[in-house]
């Protein structure tokens, strides 16, 4: 935003401090009326004609700006995508642990990307992997859904959760009618 002899417009159209239309105004008129109130002329809309400007504090308002900017951005949850790495030959308690983690995960609110990495001649049982997902899968369907389904990626095999229950499809209901 311009302000005071930053603006370059012959004209401008002029807003007073408590927001009433002072109207079209030479610059050097609109900005000894800012002077003689001990505010500042700020360009609001400069795509405008004649451009409008608005007498007032500008430095309280940068202040209450970067305040209000602030106080969005707290509000504001960002979305993190958590990864959980498996081996097909996990440990039942191992796999236990992980479940746990990707729950608490998706209570929060991240996204969890589930991996089951083949080493070796692992890859030569891909079902056992396959299993395995599908139960990690079922687990975790009651706090959130996955975005796709399992995929194999060179040697891993992959599947992303986002945060939520899956809504359960209702059958559709059939209305009978007395003829």
């Amino acid at each position: 935003m311009k302000v005071n002899r930053e603006i370059r417009a012959p004209k401008v159209r002029v807003i007073g401090p408590t927001g009433e239309q002072i109207g079209i105004l030479a610059f050097y008129e609109a900005i000894a009326r800012a002077e003689a109130e001990g505010l500042d002329l700020v360009e609001i809309s400069p795509n405008a004609a004649p451009p409008v400007c608005k007498i007032m504090n500008y430095g309280k308002f940068r202040y209450d700006q970067t305040k209000r900017e602030k106080e969005s951005k707290k509000s504001q949850h960002q979305i993190k995508v958590k990864e959980i790495k498996l081996k097909p030959n996990i440990g039942i308690h191992d796999l236990d642990t992980k479940k746990q983690q990707a729950r608490e995960f998706l209570i929060k609110g991240n996204k969890v990307k589930v991996t089951c990495t083949f080493r070796g001649r692992e890859i030569a049982h891909p079902e056992i992997g396959q299993k395995l997902m599908e139960a990690f899968c079922a687990d975790l369907e009651e706090v959130g859904t996955p975005e796709a389904p399992l995929k194999m990626f060179g040697k891993m095999l992959i599947v992303v959760f986002a945060p939520g229950k899956r809504k359960k499809e209702t059958p559709p209901t059939t209305t009978t009618e007395n003829k």
